[in-house]
């Protein structure tokens, strides 16, 4: 007993499993988790250490090569990154693809383990190091807080409290606030009042830092009693601050505040500043858990800020800068839109083309088929976004694959006269096995997809899986509910019919036959063929991932390395007005100093620095954003030409940052900024490029007081002493700290403004002489004062010195940019130990396409193992496997008709093509070798078996490229619906030719030109 014969059988039961999976499916559907995109993991940590007063090089050569070389140690590490500048080092830690979000906490306390170990090494006056592995969260909701008239200080405080509310919401993960301005106590003194008292700086820093230390006290028994001891005498505010008592030279007690100006201020200069439409702003992302809801979390969000209304602030708002649950609920609705579009158009194309009853049969099969996809979707924890649905459409024409066979053998039996449960059985016993391996070398090569370690495997990992899924539940369906189904409701012919005598059949059979005489002639037509397809694949362009449709975008620009911050945020708010003027602009997020959160996944921002301006624009569609751009681009090149500006969309994918990067290596920053400006004029001189920088930036310029080191040892004085009071005299030193609840306060000692604010006021900076006990001019002790230029930053790469330079294509055409500008990059000199590499989408694609080309062999070796078992032979499969290459013909047509890309997800499609190809091969050579089994002559065996299988083939290639259009129109996907259009239009028409003609070659069929087939 088959499957068929034991479901007819059990009918009934095969009926409540049908209506199980409707019912389930429906269920299962509610309970999917819901995303925009795939996550992918961010596999990187950033190691930070902090070295007040140190150089680029100090900070390179003493605290990022000890860091560096403790992360190196271990062998989950792929590569190290660094950025070494002025009192700070930042180490980037990347694992290796091998390796997953599973095993990512283990090895980030590995990390810590290595960098906690070589914290002695560190230098003094290094802070300990910081590892986070919160890197690559996202904050998928993210708010910006204003309020005309109120302080920085109490949007804050509101921030604080809305933090504190919204991480009870479910679903919340963590809520992190940006943007805030710190603030400090500073203590104004003119260093001519303290010469005057016979008070030094470091006596005043002393009782500063003394009297608000926090220290024991002691206890004391009081018989049964052990009481606690704490004196009074710690400031609780900033008047008490300025009561602070000092000792003059003399003796006598003066009152800070008569000698110095105390007040509470925002820290001078500020490190970074956040804006929102104008107004100054504080940032509020929200992250949610992990396989949480997103739709559900952004609701709830709604919900409980609705309620807390009434304890908002009046003049507070909270302006939207990215809310991905009103995104992801958009995207998705527009996924089903698409999807329910592909099966509308397939469904019509089975009632057109297979009749009704037929047309309905598979259309329900079809559908039976998605509602179990979708249980099996919940089971394994896919979740629904762009990549499962978009896979889902793909799959959609060969889900019907195997019922059309069935139902079409079917229908030909019954028609011709025989009895439906005999013809069912029948059809799935001759077909289910060939079927069934068919549809495991389909998934097979959607495997590599799958199976590559990297991140963009990763993020289309779910294409794979939920093709898989599909496919095989098809085949059960197909030999199981499809019988059944068509015993019940397929219609018994009248009369006998003769099958295959149409005119369309009549007119494939004539030219089949006369490819089959002129096999020499006919094979010589297809390799030239894919020889023009294969030259003109040289005029595709390549690229790696699509930018977004999002009506979201960047600003980016960089003025000159060592600006001061608030000339940058002069810029930046002129660029902010020109935007927020346009009729297109909807809102815009401005930051100073630094970047965003990191609320979409595939955004980065820059590395901090006072010379970074940054803006999130958002506009009213696509269409305005296009707009937006041109027009801020022009304004910025004609207004601001000594900035350096990038305007971007986002990515899709795991795509984002430059398109095309070149890469020097080696250790003189003079040769390496030599190389680089070559290739920065090579990039800027070729056509269509944009966004040309240099990630090191121009040198900056250093004042360096040339110390006389015997003059300054007769002071009594070091390095250090002359180093405080520089920063006394002009950026202020922390003297104490003022503890405010759960806030630390730095009191800082700085000198009047009138004292600090000129640069011709450093020869006169006076430093206090222990042994002279008086102030002495900066002049006595120091030969000269020279000033020099320094590189503000080192990158690095793997512990080598990098420096890197990197621009966009303007019409968006990066391989095309890339093949111009790389013969001249290869041509550049390199000295002795230097060496050039690509970055950018270069690498990122390079990196993607090696993960699957490691996976395609052995997809390969398995998609050969069942052709063998399959046909029990070699000669079967050699023919299938030299049909793959016709799929190049149409893939390189359609590419060049509607001029795309051939990006990673049209690599995706045209592997995904063997499967497909190989599928239908599978079923042609299949029937031709039952026919000649069973006695019936060579030529008519072929004839006879490509009339049989024209339509279930030609169904399934129809369905599957129509099932594609509303994929077209998807910005992530467009490139792949056309490879697997074109591609399969193409080579389904030709394989009903070339396989044929393939197998009366390799089986040598005699051709006689008065056979009589049907």
């Amino acid at each position: 007993m088959n499957i068929a014969e034991y479901s007819i059988q059990k009918r009934y039961v095969t009926w409540f499993f049908t209506v199980f999976l409707i019912i389930g499916g429906v269920f299962a559907y509610k309970g999917l988790g819901k995303l925009e995109d795939p996550a992918f993991t961010i596999k990187t940590a950033v190691v930070t250490t902090a070295y007040p007063g140190a150089t680029p090089k100090e900070v390179e050569e003493e605290v990022t090569e000890v860091i560096e070389r403790a992360a190196q140690q271990m062998g989950q590490v792929d590569k190290v990154r660094s950025l070494s500048q002025e009192g700070v080092s930042l180490v980037y830690v990347d694992i290796k693809d091998t390796y997953t979000a599973k095993d990512l906490p283990q090895i980030w306390d590995e990390l810590r383990r290595k960098i906690n170990d070589v914290q002695e090494h560190l230098p003094p006056g290094t802070s300990r190091s910081l590892v986070n592995d919160d890197y690559g969260d996202v904050y998928g909701v993210y708010f910006a807080l204003t309020g005309e008239g109120y302080s920085y200080r109490e949007l804050e405080d509101f921030a604080d409290y809305l933090r504190r509310e919204l991480l009870l919401v479910p679903g919340v993960a963590s809520v992190e606030v940006t943007g805030i301005q710190k603030e400090a106590i500073y203590v104004e003194i003119s260093r001519t009042k303290l010469s005057q008292l016979g008070i030094s700086m470091g006596e005043l820093f002393q009782v500063l830092k003394a009297q608000n230390f926090v220290v024991p006290s002691g206890k004391v028994r009081a018989g049964a009693e052990y009481i606690r001891i704490t004196p009074t005498g710690e400031f609780s505010s900033v008047e008490q601050v300025g009561a602070l008592l000092l000792a003059s030279s003399s003796r006598v007690l003066i009152r800070l505040d008569d000698i110095a100006t105390v007040t509470r201020n925002y820290i001078e200069p500020t490190r970074a500043i956040m804006r929102y439409n104008g107004s100054p702003a504080v940032g509020i992302g929200i992250s949610n858990v992990e396989g949480g809801n997103v739709i559900a979390m952004g609701e709830a969000i709604k919900k409980r800020l609705k309620e807390l209304e009434p304890q908002t602030p009046i003049g507070m708002n909270l302006g939207l800068i990215y809310y991905q649950s009103d995104t992801v609920q958009k995207a998705i609705n527009n996924f089903l839109l698409n999807l329910l579009e592909a099966l509308s158009i397939v469904i019509a194309i089975l009632l057109i083309f297979m009749g009704f009853r037929s047309g309905m049969l598979i259309g329900g099969v079809l559908l039976l088929t998605i509602f179990a996809t979708f249980i099996a979707m919940k089971l394994v924890r896919i979740d629904l976004h762009s990549i499962s649905l978009g896979a889902l459409i793909v799959a959609l024409g060969m889900l019907v694959d195997n019922a059309i066979v069935v139902a079409d053998g079917l229908l030909v039996r019954i028609q011709s006269g025989e009895d439906r449960i005999s013809s069912a059985v029948g059809v799935v016993t001759q077909t289910q096995w060939p079927l069934l391996g068919a549809t495991f070398i389909a998934v097979i090569a959607f495997a590599p997809i799958g199976l590559s370690p990297d991140s963009t495997g990763e993020f289309c990992q779910s294409l794979f899986q939920v093709v898989g899924i599909s496919l095989i539940i098809s085949w059960v369906l197909a030999v199981t509910v499809t019988p059944v189904a068509g015993v019940r409701f397929l219609k018994t012919s009248a009369k006998a019919e003769i099958p295959y005598d149409t005119k369309l059949y009549r007119v494939y059979r004539r030219f089949l036959k006369a490819c089959i005489r002129k096999r020499k002639v006919t094979i010589l037509v297809m390799v030239c063929l894919l020889g023009s397809a294969l030259i003109g694949f040289t005029f595709v362009d390549q690229s790696f991932f699509p930018s977004s449709s999002s009506p979201l975008f960047t600003v980016e620009f960089w003025r000159p390395r060592g600006a001061y911050i608030e000339e940058t945020q002069r810029e930046v708010e002129k660029v902010e007005a020109f935007i927020l003027k346009q009729p297109e602009t909807v809102s815009v997020a401005s930051y100073v100093g630094q970047g965003a959160l990191r609320f979409i996944l595939t955004y980065t921002p820059s590395d901090s620095s006072d010379s970074y301006g940054h803006l999130i624009v958002e506009a009213k569609d696509l269409k305005s954003a296009e707009s937006l751009r041109r027009k801020l681009g022009n304004f910025m090149n004609i207004e601001m030409p000594d900035i350096d500006p990038r305007v971007r969309s986002f990515s899709k994918g795991t795509g984002g940052g430059a398109k095309i990067q070149a890469r020097f290596t080696g250790d003189d920053p003079r040769v390496l900024r030599r190389l680089g400006e070559e290739a920065f004029y090579m990039m800027r001189n070729a056509p269509d490029s944009m966004n040309i920088r240099s990630d090191w930036g121009e040198r900056v310029k250093v004042i360096r007081p040339v110390l006389d080191e015997v003059r300054t040892r007769q002071a009594g004085l070091t390095r250090q002493d002359v180093a405080s009071a520089l920063e006394m005299s002009f950026s202020g030193i922390q003297a104490g700290l003022y503890r405010e609840r759960d806030k630390l306060l730095p009191i800082i000692a700085r000198l009047p403004k009138a004292d600090r604010a000129r640069l011709g006021a450093l020869p006169e900076v006076e430093v206090w002489s222990p042994l002279m006990r008086k102030y002495i001019a900066l002049t006595q002790i120091t030969k000269s004062i020279d000033t020099i230029a320094e590189d503000p930053v080192i990158y690095r790469r793997n512990r080598m010195r990098t420096f890197s330079v990197e621009c966009d294509s303007r019409s968006g055409k990066t391989g095309l940019l890339f093949a111009r500008i790389k013969p001249e990059l290869e041509n550049i000199s390199l000295p002795l130990g230097y060496s050039l590499s690509r970055g950018g989408e270069y690498e990122s694609s390079q990196k993607a396409q090696g993960g699957l080309v490691g996976m395609i062999p052995i997809a390969f070796l398995a998609m050969v193992a069942i052709l063998v078992v399959l046909f029990n032979g070699f000669k079967q499969p050699i023919m299938i496997l030299l049909c793959l290459p016709l799929s190049i013909i149409g893939v390189t047509a359609g590419l060049l008709l509607f001029h795309k890309s051939f990006d990673f997800m049209a690599l995706l499609g045209f592997l995904s093509l063997a499967g497909m190809l190989i599928k239908n091969a599978i079923v042609l050579i299949d029937q031709i070798d039952l026919e000649i089994r069973e006695g019936k002559e060579g030529f008519s065996a072929i004839v006879d078996s490509a009339m049989s299988r024209a339509r279930p083939v030609l169904m399934a290639a129809i369905t599957t490229v129509l099932g594609m259009i509303p994929l077209y129109f998807d910005i992530l996907f467009s490139a792949l619906a056309v490879t697997i259009m074109f591609g399969l239009a193409f080579a389904t028409v030709l394989t009903l030719i070339i396989v044929p003609v393939l197998y009366s070659v390799f089986l040598k069929i005699p051709v006689f030109k008065d056979e009589n087939v049907r």
